[in-house]
């Protein structure tokens, strides 16, 4: 059975289950705050230019990963890419790539710049291989991506090796 990547208009706090047991385990909270972010009503991902993405195997939910508007930038058109998370069994399958790069193409077109924070080496790298690149400096950031000048085909268009 293979992955399957889409956007999710709703997404129920029991179908990350496994994806915040797995998490804790690994010491990250923060597929618990999205979960009841989510829940609560609190991040619904849906102001312009928001999309939350799910990667399911059947129906099991493997991976998450969205944007909003970033709550740190003093604009509306900087992004912030959220809560990708993978299960382990599911890592090294290019699902964390599929669901950012899902996310950039989604943003395309909408914001100018993309940022993201992460507190894991191995999540910062894939980001750098997929086109962001380090943020020093910056408060509340680790990476940026420039959006500017790229529209949604642009963005399709660049080589898988970058997105």
């Amino acid at each position: 059975m293979s992955i399957e990547i889409n956007r999710a208009n709703e997404l129920a706090f029991d179908e990350l289950t496994p994806l915040i047991a797995e998490s804790e385990s690994e010491g990250w909270r923060f597929v618990r705050r999205f979960a009841d972010e989510l829940n609560s009503g609190t991040n619904c991902f849906s102001r312009p230019g928001e999309a939350l993405f799910v990667a399911r195997m059947g129906k099991s939910v493997v991976g998450i990963c969205g944007i909003n508007i970033d709550p740190y930038a003093s604009d509306e058109t900087t992004g912030r890419v959220r809560r990708l998370y993978v299960l382990r069994a599911y890592r090294g399958k290019e699902i964390g790539r599929r669901l950012v790069r899902a996310v950039v193409a989604a943003a395309a077109g909408r914001f100018q710049r993309l940022r993201v924070r992460t507190e894991n080496p191995d999540a910062g790298r894939l980001y750098e291989r997929l086109g962001f690149h380090p943020a020093a400096g910056e408060a509340e950031c680790t990476h940026v991506m420039e959006l500017v000048g790229l529209g949604q085909s642009a963005v399709a268009d660049r080589p898988s090796d970058l997105i």
